[in-house]
């Protein structure tokens, strides 16, 4: 197969794949819409079966009337040969025979009737058995795609709280973090005041001359000075 025979296989390959998966998606809409359709030639069906049905019933009313017909000519022919009337008895014969190929053909017309409205009944019946069970089916994948939908609009809502109480977890360990970072300058502050303080209080010493200023010769001559008494001493 050459490139291009390849590339139209692969493109109807991709239009087939596409078809399926719009039918996929509707499939529901179209099942619903089958059993509709179904329901309505069902109803035609009925309807045929009835309009069979009251045919049957004037085929076998006429076949008892003509029986009825018969029966009746019969008793006349019987009657007449009583009497020794050949020719009248003829005559009733030949009504006879007119009447009973009327019943024969009626006879037709009634069993045509009788089966078209059995075959008719069983097909209606298989029918509403097969509509039945493909509703019962489709309100089962119904409600099997509502409990899957619940399933994953909980299971996005419990990813989306997971990852929102993740980030604010995250929030509050900066928060924390920033907070101690603010404390310890804070404190690192104070510390650095309170030695500002004793600084100043000690410059302040000094200028009053409660303490000797540092780095002065009197400083250092006082701490020979105490130095040289300590080996004297021992």
């Amino acid at each position: 197969m050459g490139v291009w025979g390849k590339l139209i296989t692969a493109l109807r390959g991709g239009m087939h794949e596409a078809g399926e998966a719009v039918i996929d998606t509707q499939a529901l809409r179209i099942l619903d819409q089958e059993i509709r359709d179904a329901d309505q030639e069902l109803r035609k069906s009925k309807e045929a079966l009835a309009e069979i049905m009251a045919k049957q019933k004037l085929a076998e009313d006429k076949v008892k009337k003509t029986q009825a017909k018969v029966d009746e000519y019969e008793g006349y022919a019987l009657k007449a040969l009583e009497a020794n009337d050949e020719k009248l008895a003829r005559d009733v014969a030949e009504k006879i025979a007119n009447l009973e190929v009327t019943l024969d053909a009626e006879r037709e017309s009634e069993a045509a009737f009788t089966k078209s409205a059995a075959d008719l009944r069983k097909a209606v019946s298989q029918s509403e058995a097969n509509i039945k069970r493909l509703k019962q089916q489709v309100d089962t994948v119904k409600a099997t795609e509502s409990v899957q939908k619940a399933q994953a609009t909980v299971a996005s809502r419990y990813s989306g709280s997971q990852t929102k109480m993740h980030t604010a977890l995250e929030s509050l360990e900066r928060i924390k973090k920033r907070q101690a970072e603010y404390g310890a300058r804070m404190e690192a502050a104070v510390e650095v005041e309170a030695m500002e303080s004793d600084d100043m209080l000690d410059v302040k010493l000094r200028e009053a001359g409660f303490l000797a200023k540092e780095g002065s010769a009197d400083n250092v001559l006082d701490r020979l000075k105490k130095k040289q008494q300590d080996k004297s001493s021992s």
